[in-house]
Order: C-alpha cells, then sequence, then structure tokens
C-alpha cells in the first residue's frame, strides 16, 4: 500500500498522513506553552516547521509516522497521533498530541485505539509502548484506557535525554486479547 494513500476513519475522525496544509494546526500546537508541554515544550515556528518535516519525512523514509487527526464534524486538523520510532527511541510508540479544543472528548483513546490496531496489522509490530512525562494524569488515564499498563522508567534520546518518562505499554497478544 502506497503510504499516501492510508486514510482511517472513526465515528468522529479521519486519520491520514502529514499533508503540507496540516502546518498552520501544527504550528498553533506546538507553538502553545499548555498544548505542548507535555510533548517537548513550546516551540517558534521555525522550530516547529523543522519537527512537521521530520514528520513527513518519517512517512516518507519509513512508510509511517504520526498521523494527522482531521476532526469529522469541523473538517479540522486538531492534533498528531500514531506511530512514531525515531533513532534511539525506547520502543515502538503509539503517542498523541492534540489541540487544547479537543481535550476531553475523547478523540486520544478513539485515534490512538486504529493507530495500535494498524501498527500491529500494518507494520507487524509485537509491542506498542507510550511515553509519558510523569505528572501527566490525562495521558496516563488514556494509555490506561487503552489497556496499557505502566512498564518501566526510561529516557527520549537526546536533546530531550535529561527527561525522565514512564513507558507504559502492552504486546501485540494483550492487545488482540483485549480487542477480541
Amino acid at each position: 500500500m502506497n503510504w499516501q494513500d492510508i486514510r482511517i476513519e472513526t465515528e468522529r475522525l479521519i486519520l491520514r498522513p502529514t499533508q503540507p496544509e496540516d502546518f498552520e494546526g501544527w504550528a498553533v500546537l506546538m507553538g502553545d506553552e499548555e498544548n505542548s508541554r507535555h510533548i517537548g515544550g513550546p516551540q517558534p515556528r521555525a522550530v516547529a516547521w523543522r519537527g512537521f518535516l521530520s514528520m513527513a519525512g518519517a512517512w516518507a523514509m519509513q512508510g509511517y509516522g504520526m498521523f494527522s487527526v482531521i476532526e469529522k464534524a469541523s473538517g479540522h486538523w486538531i492534533g498528531r497521533l500514531g506511530p512514531w520510532c525515531p533513532e534511539g527511541w525506547p520502543g515502538t510508540e503509539v503517542g498523541w498530541g492534540l489541540l487544547r479544543e479537543a481535550w476531553g472528548k475523547g478523540y486520544a483513546t478513539e485515534g490512538a485505539t486504529v493507530a495500535i490496531d494498524w501498527a500491529f496489522a500494518q507494520l507487524g509490530w509485537s509491542e506498542v509502548i507510550h511515553t509519558i512525562v510523569p505528572g501527566n494524569t490525562a495521558s496516563q488515564h488514556v494509555a490506561g484506557r487503552l489497556g496499557s499498563s505502566l512498564l518501566r522508567p526510561g529516557h527520549l534520546p537526546e536533546p530531550f535525554h535529561e527527561l525522565s518518562v514512564e513507558i507504559w505499554g502492552q504486546s501485540r497478544e494483550a492487545w488482540l486479547r483485549r480487542r477480541a
């Protein structure tokens, strides 16, 4: 399957690879202190651009990356979530980061559920993790709703190597048992 043709729909969301028109939403996500505090912190627009291109590059080079999340009702870009495993990452992650306007609506759980299904089925992953900053109770609750549990403490690669994270996750077998 051509990665540019990937499109996953849920009841309320469309997940698809990064497209150029997604950058404005990405810049808002990464520029706002509250939106970005658990995903690397606020970034100036030029730095956000480089991160945005990294995600697009992951799709082009690896055939996967975090999906852009489009809210069906409005047609707006509301965040990014999905598979992510750059060099030095502590495992095969399905992560999420949504605009503040999308918080509290169950979108992270809804989108991550189909992204995990896709990662196990299409990428053949044997485990999925979620790297969560200690104290990020909202993401801990999402991970719990997904059936993941706290596995171990960990660290991210540079430039975030000094940041301690919790590694939540589950095996493919546990996920499939839960989904059956």
